[in-house]
């Protein structure tokens, strides 16, 4: 049994029983972690958090080897943000956010990228005026950190560079060239301006993000190809979804 003392983000948290709670966490150091706080509900100074939603905490935990669910023994508050929860799209933002990454990321992966991307995105989610454009950028960076970001550097048949008009097949998770369409229906077109948008994404550090305005066109495309790249790899929609 081995002591972890690391920082994390709450993810979602539960009742168990009518004392104790078990919480998910996306940990700095480990990636995604369940584990139990025995009496949190009980004795409310035991622990200096009430395991809110998209907080980050400091916290300690007995890591069991033959188990995923672990002891918490300690969770300290450090970032609220408030103001994301005064506001309800804000909030719903901050909720898919969650969702996503809860469902992209397998248990007890190290992932600092996406610990990161996560902090980022709750702290710049608090002034934001273009909330939307915030989640266009993240849902680019989940799949990029998460190792299934979509082919777009050549058609994913032919295997030769895009140049003009492209299709975007939501099964192969790829640029389909004219040439290698085929006439085929399932296909969404997409203009080089979005393919262009989301490699630069892809490869600018997240605070460069801010500086990227988006026309309408591209944010329609972005909005339809991600969401439904997204459901097609999960092989289910991600509720809050329906919400943004």
């Amino acid at each position: 049994m081995a002591i972890i003392s690391t920082s994390a983000v709450v993810l979602k948290a539960y009742d168990l029983r009518e004392t104790s709670k078990i919480a998910v966490f996306f940990t700095k150091d480990h990636g995604k972690v369940s584990g139990v706080l025995k009496g949190i509900r009980s004795n409310s100074r035991k622990f200096g958090s009430s395991l809110e939603r998209f907080s980050v905490n400091d916290i300690v935990y007995y890591q069991y080897r033959n188990s995923e669910l672990h002891l918490v023994s300690q969770c300290d508050m450090r970032s609220f943000f408030y103001p994301i929860r005064q506001d309800l799209k804000k909030s719903m933002a901050a909720v898919y956010a969650l969702e996503l990454v809860s469902l992209m990321m397998p248990v007890e992966m190290p992932n600092p990228q996406m610990y990161s991307l996560m902090i980022s995105f709750l702290e710049d989610l608090q002034d934001a005026d273009d909330i939307d454009r915030l989640i266009r950028f993240f849902q680019i960076k989940v799949l990029l950190f998460s190792g299934f970001r979509p082919h777009l550097d050549v058609c994913v048949h032919c295997k030769k560079k895009v140049v003009g008009k492209a299709f975007f097949s939501m099964k192969e998770g790829g640029l389909i060239c004219a040439g290698c369409q085929r006439g085929d229906r399932t296909l969404h077109s997409i203009s080089p301006g979005t393919v262009s948008t989301i490699l630069h994404v892809e490869k600018i550090p997240w605070d460069a993000c801010r500086k990227i305005r988006l026309v309408q066109t591209t944010r329609d495309e972005l909005k339809y190809i991600l969401n439904n790249f997204l459901v097609f790899h999960l092989g289910r929609k991600v509720k809050s979804a329906k919400y943004m």
